[in-house]
């Protein structure tokens, strides 16, 4: 409703409220309808596909685009999918009551990263709201909520790193400061919905304050965050947006947790998008986590998000999950007993915080009992299995004790498990099975509860046999066998006759509607039993809702606890999960090392064998690295052949070993890895003016200046971008420099076309080449996808142009320029020229670029015959040579 209308007070109200809430759409109740006015009604209307509508108001047109306020929960998810925030603002009391207009006010602001509503969230993922504080000296602080869970974490950093776990945790919209709005979009902008807020709530004090006043205590020392002053102002800020779009009931964020970087693997971006962890690259790509995720439970499948994305590096956490996994796969009555257990229960920790924010509803609240009834013989279960393993012992040996390093995790998750048997048995006893969705309208709470309530029920159900009886009577009094007994709101209860009966209506019923095809009626008697029925009602709507209110305050009082069986049988999920696929899949456990060697005995690839065609079977690999004798190995083969495939096995195999996870290979040591980085296909960023090769260099360079000596690298086709010498020279340096680096030796894998680099064993020892096996039948190319030691001088492309299709005519005559390329002179003078490439006798100097100034100098004075020159031809070559040196 714009100003320049005539201002009713209906607009008023509107134009106050709307203020209020800038750029977010204004969702208007307007009786039975969500309306919405002017701009937002043209943006409503566009992405709902509704009908938008104009009228005339005093001259001016406006638009108009509403929806019946029941379909909120289907037209809500649709905007907000759209990056919209919505504001919702209903009637605060009953329109029959209020004097003059309708109080109204937003009960709640929706936006892409803070809402409820199971339609818009997704269930097998995190909704994640984020805020990104820049800080100064390359230093920035990050945090992350959901708060439909209450999970929330936060941690700082350098640039590099936020945008790391931005992309890991893909947060569905993301908090900055106005004034660093160039900077942030600059650094991380483009992937994500935003939002910008005043500068003055990126105050350290303003954050402090808020966080200690949420979690109630007087410092942050107790959730290891005091030390992260960037941090703790990200933090603030999320809780300072929750307040702003009215969200205040939030007890369920009962704790921050530091999102500690040395914990877990680095992956940069770069490497997440390149190894397909989450996303695939391409339309109808699989990513790793479809293969990984045999999760039964909505936060066993969360919580799985987060282990791949977080991989960790510390031993003893490893060794715990691998142990699990071993008992659950050499027990497989356990572990499918517990399977069965996890699939009957729902989403705990979404359905306790809508217990916290008092928005659950009775059908979800019969939800949550029924979870909580898995609790109990998942316990037992598992307390039963480790009295049995120490009867067994003492049965062996009365000195002998408990051997299975899973029995003493698996005590752990039972004695942490409470299966809350107060508020389970208080919800069966009271509240019915068949609870509907809404709360206010009665049929909710059980017979025996409350004395009022079965006196009210009786009379309800006695009067409405009453009704039944009175129509039945009245029937066989007129003659009328049309006769019926109805309801509505306006009229209450009455008898409709049809006008062809009219002749047969007695004298005392009371003519009371007239329609188009009958005529509807009241008695004294049917008036009296109305208002008999419809006061029942309504006392048991009211007592229903109160006895309903009861029970969410005392599940309340269970948030932490049922948060805390949420992340037992979250773990219990995924550690399930992993030994499901071991078992399918015949994966093996991996031998988790602190030494730096890797060793991997036919290593496969564990999406791409689960997408191969009936029949077909993935060709194993072995595959050894370490930082003494084998660190860098350079691989080449044709196209097609599967370099690219086996890079991208051996980081998954190593990240899949580091979540806990079993491995698809023979065996497998995994030296533990603290940065795993990759650089493998060809892409662009046109919108930010980078070229295939200059987004190649990029993450090559972000590769090189964050090397450490537990790195993993892998390498492919570095170089391709630009021209055959320059992309030589670029790969050649680049394996020079991991291979000198004095202070780490990164272990890398460095696939290539450029058969050149084959020359690199002979000058460096920890340099090994292997290639790609390929047979040649008959003129054509056979991929057998086998690695060996040594280097291959063919690239096969031509034969790889063939198979894709490529005219007959192009591929003769590119066999014929080939030919003529390869005669034996020009091979002979390019080996030449490979061996005769200068050593690298100075460390780092292999990024210096040669200066033409010096080279054209250099080629000068190769020309000068000193032994002619007169003194005046001398000195005016030295001036010739000073002005190329000053150019």
């Amino acid at each position: 409703m714009a100003k320049a209308q005539k201002e009713t007070p209906l607009n008023k109200q509107y134009n106050q409220i709307k203020a209020k809430y800038p750029g977010a759409l204004l969702l208007f109740r307007v009786g039975d309808f969500y309306e919405t006015f002017g701009e937002d009604a043209i943006r409503t209307s566009k992405i709902l596909g509704i009908v938008l509508t104009r009228r005339n108001n005093g001259g001016s047109h406006e638009e108009l685009a509403g929806f019946p306020h029941h379909s909120l929960d289907n037209y809500l998810p649709k905007l907000v999918r759209a990056g919209e925030r919505v504001a919702i603002c209903d009637q605060l009391e009953d329109p029959a009551a209020a004097k003059g207009i309708v109080k109204r006010g937003v009960t709640e602001l929706v936006t892409p990263g803070v809402s409820f509503n199971d339609n818009v969230l997704d269930i097998r993922k995190n909704n994640y709201l984020a805020a990104v504080h820049v800080g100064t000296d390359d230093l920035y602080g990050v945090a992350f909520l959901d708060i439909s869970t209450g999970e929330f974490m936060t941690s700082q950093g350098n640039a590099a790193y936020i945008d790391k776990v931005l992309q890991g945790f893909s947060p569905a919209e993301v908090l900055f400061c106005k004034k660093h709005k160039q900077e942030f979009h600059q650094l991380f902008g483009g992937k994500y919905h935003t939002f910008q807020l005043e500068d003055w709530c990126f105050g350290y004090d303003y954050g402090y304050e808020q966080l200690i006043t949420h979690f109630q205590t007087t410092t942050l020392k107790g959730f290891g965050i005091e030390t992260l002053p960037m941090g703790v102002i990200a933090a603030g800020v999320l809780l300072h947006y929750l307040r702003e779009t009215e969200h205040k009931d939030v007890a369920h964020i009962g704790r921050i947790t530091r999102l500690e970087e040395e914990k877990y693997v680095w992956l940069d971006r770069f490497t997440v998008r390149n190894l397909e962890l989450v996303h695939p690259q391409q339309e109808g790509g699989v990513p790793l986590i479809q293969v990984l995720d045999q999760t039964v439970t909505p936060m066993g499948a969360r919580l799985l998000r987060k282990w791949v994305v977080l991989p960790l590096k510390e031993k003893l956490p490893i060794e715990e999950r691998l142990n699990t996994v071993s008992h659950f796969l050499e027990n497989e009555e356990l572990h499918e007993s517990v399977m069965q257990y996890l699939k009957q229960i729902g989403d705990l920790e979404r359905l306790i915080s809508k217990v916290a924010v008092r928005r659950i509803n009775p059908r979800e609240l019969v939800q949550l009992k029924k979870s909580l009834k898995q609790i109990g013989p998942v316990k037992e279960l598992l307390s039963g299995l480790i009295q049995k393993e120490e009867d067994r012992s003492a049965a062996q040996d009365d000195k002998r004790k408990v051997t299975d390093p899973a029995i003493e995790i698996l005590r752990k998750y039972a004695d942490q498990l409470n299966p809350c048997s107060f508020l389970m048995d208080k919800i069966e006893n009271e509240l019915r099975e068949d609870a509907p969705v809404l709360s206010n309208q009665g049929r909710m709470i059980k017979s025996g509860v409350d004395a009022e309530l079965d006196e009210l029920h009786a009379i309800s159900y006695e009067g409405k046999d009453f009704l039944l009886k009175l129509q039945n009577r009245e029937i066989e009094r007129t003659g009328i066998g049309s006769l019926k007994i109805a309801y509505n709101k306006v009229f209450g209860y009455y008898l409709e006759v049809t006008h062809a009966h009219q002749n047969k209506v007695p004298a005392d019923w009371i003519r009371k509607q007239t329609l188009v095809n009958a005529e509807r009626y009241i008695t004294p008697e049917l008036k009296e039993y109305e208002e008999k029925i419809l006061n029942a009602e309504d006392k048991i709507a009211a007592i229903e809702f109160r006895i309903y209110n009861e029970i969410i305050l005392i599940a309340a009082e269970y948030v932490s606890t049922i948060q805390q069986n949420a992340f037992i049988v979250s773990t219990l999920d995924v550690l399930s999960s992993f030994a499901t696929i071991a078992r399918k899949n015949n994966y093996v456990r991996p031998v988790i090392s602190e030494g730096k060697e890797l060793d991997i005995k036919d290593g496969r690839h564990p999406v791409i064998e689960q997408q191969l065609p009936l029949g077909e079977s993935y060709v194993p690999n072995d595959l050894y690295l370490d930082d003494a004798t084998q660190q860098i190995i350079i691989i080449t083969g044709p196209n097609m052949a599967g370099k690219s495939a086996l890079l991208r096995q051996t980081a998954l195999i190593v990240l899949m070993a580091q979540m806990g996870c079993y491995v698809p290979a023979k065996a497998a040591c995994i030296g533990l890895v603290d940065k795993v980085f990759t650089r493998v296909g060809a892409s662009d960023n046109l919108s930010r003016g980078e070229s295939t090769f200059m987004v190649e260099m990029t993450e090559t360079a972000s590769i090189l200046n964050n090397l450490s000596d537990r790195s993993l690298v892998l390498m492919d086709e570095i170089g391709r971008g630009t021209s055959t010498y320059d992309g030589v020279s670029i790969a050649w340096a680049i394996a020079e420099y991991l291979h000198n680096q004095t202070d780490c030796r990164p272990k890398t894998l460095f696939a290539t076309h450029y058969h050149e680099l084959n020359q690199l064993t002979e000058d460096f020892p920890r340099i090994k080449n292997f290639n790609v096996a390929v047979k040649e039948v008959d003129n054509k190319v056979i991929f057998l996808r086998k690695l060996k030691p040594g280097g291959s001088a063919h690239s096969f492309g031509i034969h790889v142009a063939q198979i894709a299709g490529m005219p007959q005519r192009i591929v003769v005559r590119a066999s014929e320029i080939m030919q003529h390329l390869e005669k034996d002179h020009v091979a002979h003078e390019h080996k030449k020229r490979v061996k005769e490439i200068p050593k690298n006798n100075f460390q780092l100097s292999i990024f210096e670029p040669a200066d033409p100034r010096l080279e054209e100098l250099k080629e000068k004075l190769a020309l000068v015959d000193v032994n002619t020159l007169s003194p005046i031809e001398a000195l005016l070559k030295l001036n010739e040579f000073q002005k190329i040196v000053k150019k």
